[in-house]
């Protein structure tokens, strides 16, 4: 059946986190009758175990819906989007394939950062947003209120802001005819040669790499032969689908203005790069979709299998798990404490914690992570520029005539009485104010520069607890700036541990070194030697605790006789403990690790 353009509706739902997205996206699905009452499950359009544990969206997700309206058929294209800041970059490139967008805000609540930052995303984008106030069957929701507060902070005009319930579905059929009455139907040329943005790609075991598309002009047939632009390489499509969070719908072809899942039959996702464009190979596009950018891993972390054995098992899992996240980057290092493993680029840190748990879980590994850290930029005295994510990597400190480090603009709103908490916290992160506006007289919007090693290791936790979990907290990175930074080398037994050494600001160093060699004596069991836990700034110690060696009572036997004879046995005992504090060596336990990241100063 021919689906003229003026029929279609491409639209994402974005909101900040805990706002009501899935569960909204889940009400307009059985409103359209998508799936029955006996197929519908919670948080339908989440299709991992994670995700439905955590309440959290990972992977933007999409639905193909049906709509009568004025006796008229529609097609709504739904994008679920995450609303997460470390998944940004899934928002970024679902609202690219939009024309529309449903600005959610819980009315309880109120306007978040993630709310504002996403607003701008879809303003990038040139979408038609309309405000939706949802949750507002809840006793605390205050419509007018939150009203006022996104035309204040955002400017959007809110006078017909839809007030809905997810929950309850008021409201869902007439913010349903909102979307098309004020969402406008995708531009294009039937005529033209194929033109198709792919906006994401996953791997199913039995049809392959699968790339998910939005038709721009002309159209995908199945035997078309198409070219993709970024590689270079042309394929046969040898299926295509509609999608729908259960059963996938076939076609035959997928016109101008359309949402389709295109079949390749690739083994690799990488050959389907998203963002790329998808053209005819014979009759080719004049130009690809510009303006999109893949995802950038913004924090690094060491992931190694506690049992060395298992590092071929990481390696295949690692291989596996980059099917279905294109935005994971790693390669393989090794270190002298931990053995094999590799170095792996996150979009953050929920991102890095997802990706730890998934490997656990889905592939049966006991892993440990070393201290996350960022992208430095090191300006060596020769004039050479280097970038380096592993702080062993540094080079020596009389070869270093500069060091920048990468920093985010940070934008958090809290309520008033938090205010002296944040900004304490923010001082000591090394925080620079740039605004504080007040958006009601109980809540301040706060915009800061942040270096981005202040808040990989734990800023999000520190923030909530010091507001009560009122704060929200969004960053996007900005330009690196030049730190008078250090490396800070933890040395067990006089040897230097690699993998616990980390960059620190050179204020901080003697700080963190003995807060970090006294979280460390806790730890480390004690050995038949004494054991100097020693921080170092290159061959500077600036922090030293000691394990004292355990007891053994050698004069036990000794029931009597002369002095000398204890005295005989004692120095004996003194000389073999000398002898293996020159050879002994120190297991540390995996909890040894993990200080580092629990020290703050």
């Amino acid at each position: 059946m021919e689906n003229p353009l003026s029929k279609i509706r491409n639209f994402s739902i974005i909101a900040h986190i805990d706002h009501g997205k899935s569960t909204l996206a889940d009400c307009l699905i059985r409103h359209c009758g998508a799936i029955s009452e006996r197929e519908m499950s919670a948080q339908v359009m989440d299709t991992m175990e994670i995700e439905k544990e955590r309440g959290i969206t990972i992977k933007a997700q999409s639905v193909r819906l049906k709509y009568q309206y004025k006796k008229e058929n529609y097609i709504l294209n739904l994008i679920d989007t995450p609303g997460h800041v470390d998944f940004s970059y899934e928002v970024s490139r679902s609202l690219a394939s939009c024309e529309g967008a449903l600005l959610v805000v819980d009315a309880s609540q109120g306007v978040e950062a993630q709310t504002i930052a996403n607003v701008y995303i879809a303003l990038d984008n040139n979408l038609e947003i309309i405000p939706v106030l949802n949750k507002i069957d809840l006793p605390a929701a205050n419509p007018k209120r939150v009203k006022s507060e996104i035309e204040q902070t955002i400017g959007l005009d809110c006078t017909n802001a839809l007030e809905v319930s997810a929950k309850t579905h008021q409201g869902i059929t007439q913010l349903l005819d909102s979307i098309i009455e004020l969402i406008p139907a995708p531009q294009g040329d039937r005529q033209s040669p194929t033109k198709a943005l792919i906006y994401d790609s996953w791997f199913d075991n039995y049809l392959g790499a699968l790339a998910l598309v939005r038709v721009i002009d002309g159209s995908i047939k199945v035997g078309q032969n198409i070219l993709v632009m970024g590689s270079g390489k042309n394929h046969e499509v040898l299926g295509l689908m509609y999608p729908h969070p259960l059963r996938q719908e076939k076609t035959q072809e997928i016109k101008t203005g359309e949402i389709g899942i295109v079949v390749l039959g690739l083994k690799n996702v990488n050959d389907i790069a998203v963002g790329d464009t998808i053209t005819d190979f014979k009759n080719k596009t004049k130009e690809a979709v510009s303006g999109f950018e893949a995802a950038k891993p913004f924090v690094f972390a060491g992931i190694y299998p506690i049992d060395t054995d298992k590092f071929e098992d990481l390696r295949d899992a690692l291989d596996k798990l980059k099917l279905n996240d294109s935005s994971l980057t790693y390669e393989p290092e090794t270190s002298i404490a931990l053995g094999f493993g590799f170095r792996i680029g996150f979009l953050g840190l929920l991102h890095m914690e997802v990706v730890k748990e998934r490997l656990e879980r889905e592939f049966g590994l006991d892993l440990i992570a070393t201290a996350p850290t960022v992208v430095y930029e090191i300006t060596q005295t020769n004039g050479e520029v280097i970038k380096i994510q592993n702080p062993s990597e540094l080079p020596p400190e009389q070869k270093i005539a500069q060091i920048k480090e990468p920093y985010v603009k940070a934008t958090i709103i809290v309520p008033t009485e938090f205010l002296g908490n944040i900004i304490t916290l923010l001082n000591k992160r090394r925080g620079i104010q740039k605004k504080m506006e007040y958006l009601q007289e109980t809540r301040v919007l706060l915009e800061y520069q942040l270096p981005t090693n202040e808040i990989v290791m734990d800023f999000y936790d520190k923030l909530k607890s010091c507001t009560k979990g009122y704060a929200s907290f969004d960053y996007e990175p900005i330009e690196s700036k030049e730190g008078d930074l250090v490396k800070l080398d933890i040395r067990v037994a006089n040897e230097i541990v690699d993998a616990l050494s980390i960059i620190v600001p050179k204020s901080k160093a003697y700080e963190k070194g003995k807060e970090l060699v006294e979280a460390m004596k806790e730890i480390i069991p004690r050995q038949l030697f004494e054991v100097a836990i020693q921080a170092s700034i290159g061959n500077k110690i600036i922090a030293r605790e000691t394990i004292k060696s355990m007891g053994k009572n050698v004069t036990a036997k000794c029931y009597g006789g002369d002095i000398t004879r204890k005295r005989k046995l004692l120095e004996k005992q003194k000389e073999g403990k000398k002898r293996l504090k020159a050879i002994g060596k120190v297991a540390l336990p995996q909890e040894a690790f993990l200080a580092v990241l629990k020290i703050d100063s």
